[in-house]
């Protein structure tokens, strides 16, 4: 059963609706978009100025724990905590621990993608039902119209089966223990209205299906692939993708939390059974190894230059919007000029945001409660200012 560890007052915002993993795009994105005068307001700041920015993330009515690693244009990392990593204890929150990145995974999932799609085994714009005959069931949705690409960009116009999962975040500890197969996933996007293909619209439905693309043109396990194809290659030493029923995290962690609604109080939510984020978010990492991943995919590691060109290829997620999406890979334009490449994500107990440049520069953020479990509203844009300005320092 879940802990119950600390009261906070309940939340006043309405909304409440929950996409499990990347709420938004603001988030999937890195947090970045919402800059704007903030990010400009920092460009140039010294690392000190980061770490408090850092420090100003944490508190009674923000998130529990907050970790970074910030690397700037000479190559130099800087590591930065802040709150506690354990409510009971008042354990200090470890530097470089370990974390579950949500949405972050897709990275990693489009990679193995296009990587088959370098070696002619998947076509990029191939019907999905060439790949998973009868697989795709949802109203509204033609299965034969819908491409790899699209899957991979979210223009599929598939529904999310966390849609089903979490109307509310009331309805999210009941599944903290429960493992779920990709087909019962599958099984509950299949339930829900889908719609035509062509409009950017996020849903996790998308990487679940390039993750049964992947395993079935090869005939391996998707976390096998994702292992060998990326984690070993660039030699991330703390990622790892969970085994069947892990519900904990391996080595040094700061516990993360989600709030009950039914009570009010936070949960430690750290042991969890991740089996329903799959190839759409269950990876574990560290705050540096996302910057060397992002750097080695940037650096064309991990891709040929064809694939990496795919892959940042982007679609407008909204008319009115600056930031574009990829093949699992958001745009997002930094406050001092260029732009930053990244995908953050949220999964309860941990939300994560990053960015890096082509000229070396990566910062990643993790904080230790999803947004929704916070009840001062002005954290995500204090999230956002800080990777642009981590971004934009001198």
């Amino acid at each position: 059963m879940p802990t119950h560890l600390t009261r906070l007052r309940r939340p006043t915002r309405s909304r409440r609706r929950v996409v499990a993993m990347a709420t938004t795009a603001v988030i999937a994105a890195g947090g970045l978009t919402t800059a704007g005068p903030a990010g400009t307001a920092w460009a140039g700041s010294r690392p000190d100025a980061i770490g408090q920015r850092v420090e100003k993330l944490v508190g009674t009515d923000r998130h529990p724990g907050a970790l970074a690693a910030v690397r700037d244009r000479r190559g130099r990392t800087q590591h930065h905590t802040a709150g506690v990593g354990d409510l009971r204890t008042g354990a200090k929150v470890p530097k470089n621990g370990r974390v579950r990145i949500g949405s972050a995974s897709k990275m990693f999932a489009a990679v193995v993608v296009l990587q088959l799609v370098g070696e002619g085994t998947v076509d990029l714009d191939e019907s999905v039902e060439t790949y998973l005959p009868g697989l795709v069931r949802s109203p509204g949705v033609d299965a034969d119209a819908i491409t790899v690409r699209q899957l991979l960009q979210h223009t599929s116009g598939l529904p999310d089966y966390t849609d089903t999962m979490f109307p509310r975040m009331i309805d999210i500890p009941p599944y903290q223990h429960v493992y779920l197969e990709p087909r019962d996933l599958l099984d509950m996007a299949n339930a829900r209205e889908g719609g035509p293909a062509g409009d950017w619209a996020y849903s996790n439905t998308n990487y679940l299906l390039a993750g049964l693309i992947a395993q079935r043109v090869t005939g391996r396990p998707f976390n096998e692939l994702v292992t060998t194809r990326v984690i070993e290659r660039i030699g991330l030493r703390y990622t790892y993708a969970p085994g069947v029923g892990e519900e904990g995290i391996r080595g040094r962690h700061p516990k993360g939390y989600q709030l009950d609604e039914a009570t009010g109080e936070l949960l430690d939510f750290t042991r969890m059974d991740p089996s329903w984020g799959w190839a759409a978010g269950q990876l574990v990492s560290t705050p540096a190894d996302l910057n060397a991943f992002l750097r080695a995919l940037l650096g064309g590691k991990l891709l040929n230059p064809a694939q990496l060109a795919e892959m940042r290829t982007t679609v407008a997620v909204h008319p009115q919007s600056d930031l574009g999406y990829g093949l699992g890979l958001f745009r997002t334009p930094l406050s001092c000029g260029g732009v930053a490449w990244g995908h953050g994500g949220d999964i309860p107990g941990y939300s994560t945001v990053n960015g890096a440049t082509e000229d070396g520069r990566a910062a990643t953020l993790v904080v230790t409660s999803l947004n929704g479990s916070v009840t001062d509203g002005s954290v995500a844009a204090d999230r956002a200012a800080l990777v642009d300005a981590a971004l934009c320092a001198k």
